[in-house]
């Protein structure tokens, strides 16, 4: 890889979430002329990048139209005429939801509730992202689109299963995406994108049309270059369905960009939740997490080294829970066509969807307790997003269930604890390895913290600056 960075010249999608709503507001661009530029940039690098599932060229420019008359009638909402995406595990009117899979599926009749509420903020979106058969990798691959390419490198995987998301962002394509994380699905691809991903609190932003995604394990979240910006697409999208199994108090994370959080004590943890295959933290992640731990110690803030004991209890919590969204989230795609490790992976739902789901579910309290007595001397937990750098996205091509699990477990042990507690955790972009692929670090936080991990987020992006950094754009020059 060569220059990687673009600091001084603009190019187009270089405009952020609340830049172009700024320039949308002020006549300086038209909802038309921004969309259609989306629009050309996801078609040029759709046979290469390969980002989208759905493209909505005539829908999204008809919107786009509406939207221009809206603003020209003195109309104003926070993204009126922005073009955004959101993962295709998530419903739109007019368009299926494929969740990754084969076959062919009935357009959805109703917009979810966070569809729902971008739609009603003004935004509009483009497509639907790419995403691994039913969210279950950290590869953004599948027999039904291929394989969604990183943007710092074209043989790198940009994670999963929100990479089609993330890939998006970081190429510009647009300038934020929504997407979903039950075992770390926005903080892995935002880790290997160099972008900010948040995984809010369990219930923040809605699953409705289900009243919890995969046993509680899932939820939706933003993807964007910025704090900010992930800030003010998560305050749009947050907010409750009566049906909603969980419904924390309402929070305002754009309040929290720019807030000082005062001087915290954080805990610096490489320690790696116990998992069942072997595991070894890259020596370029570790690095890169403790150049963090430095970042926030020169802001004023003590950084202690401190290993979070997850203990087993939380992976024995975690497994049938995933394994039984999984089969669950299988059977209400009749007709899907899926690889043989899906299938695997819905027959052990089967098995663990019984009084092994029911233990899990109950022994979540008593995890709330064990791991919350950590944070009566520490604020927020530092560690690691990933144990790896980017692997490359033939590497889950073609082999076993074990040697996928393997595969993996070994790149991300980290980010599926905080998914069996339901607390936030933020990925902040943590550099770059000697050959040029992103890093991440994960700032984790205790139940409803996601302002005082913004607020963090925001003082090291000052001093890091890590949104200045723009992958040179390959996508667009084959």
């Amino acid at each position: 890889m060569t220059d990687r960075t673009r600091q001084t010249e603009t190019r187009a999608g270089d405009l952020g979430l609340a830049e172009h709503a700024a320039a949308l507001a002020r006549g300086a661009i038209s909802s038309v002329a921004a969309v259609g530029a989306a629009l050309d940039r996801i078609d040029a690098s759709q046979s290469t990048l390969n980002a989208f599932r759905i493209v909505r060229r005539e829908r999204a420019l008809d919107e786009a139209a509406e939207a221009d008359r809206r603003l020209a009638a003195g109309e104003r909402l926070p993204l009126l005429g922005v073009p955004i995406a959101v993962k295709d595990d998530t419903d739109m009117a007019g368009e299926p939801t494929a969740f990754g899979c084969g076959g062919s599926f009935a357009p959805k009749t109703e917009d979810a509730e966070a569809v729902r509420r971008l739609r009603a903020a003004g935004a509009v979106i483009v497509g639907k992202t790419n995403t691994c058969e039913l969210g279950q990798l950290p590869f953004t691959s599948s027999a039904a689109f291929g394989h969604t390419r990183n943007p710092w490198s074209a043989e790198h995987t940009p994670g999963g299963s929100s990479g089609g998301s993330s890939a998006a962002v970081a190429a510009g394509l647009v300038p934020a995406a929504l997407g979903s994380d039950g075992a770390g699905s926005i903080r892995i691809p935002a880790s290997w994108t160099n972008l900010v991903g948040i995984k809010p609190q369990r219930g923040r932003i809605s699953t409705w049309p289900h009243a919890e995604a995969f046993y509680g394990l899932t939820v939706n979240g933003p993807l964007a270059r910025t704090v900010a910006d992930a800030a003010l697409l998560l305050d749009i999208a947050a907010g409750p369905h009566e049906g909603d199994l969980h419904t924390p108090a309402p929070i305002s994370a754009a309040d929290a960009v720019g807030r000082d959080p005062g001087k915290l004590r954080i805990a610096l943890s490489l320690r790696t939740p116990f998992t069942a295959t072997r595991t070894a933290l890259d020596p370029e992640v570790a690095a890169a997490v403790r150049r963090i731990g430095d970042t926030l110690r020169k802001l004023g803030h003590t950084v202690t080294v401190a290993d979070l004991h997850y203990g087993l209890l939380i992976g024995a919590s975690f497994l049938p829970r995933s394994m039984a969204g999984i089969r669950l989230a299988h059977q209400k795609l009749p007709g899907a066509q899926v690889d043989p490790r899906t299938i695997a992976n819905t027959r052990l739902g089967r098995l663990l969807d019984g009084p092994a789901l029911f233990a899990a579910r109950r022994a979540e309290p008593l995890l709330h307790k064990r791991i919350g007595t950590f944070f009566h001397d520490y604020d927020l937990v530092l560690a690691p997003t990933t144990a790896t750098p980017p692997p490359r996205a033939e590497d889950i091509d073609g082999i076993g269930v074990h040697a996928t699990n393997n595969l993996i477990t070994a790149a991300c042990p980290y980010t599926w604890p905080w998914n069996v507690l339901g607390w936030p955790s933020v990925n902040v972009p943590a550099g770059f390895t000697e050959t040029g692929l992103p890093i991440g670090a994960q700032l984790m936080g205790t139940n409803s913290t996601e302002p005082l991990l913004i607020s963090v987020a925001a003082q090291l992006q000052s001093e890091l600056h890590w949104e200045r950094e723009r992958p040179e754009p390959w996508w667009l020059t084959h």
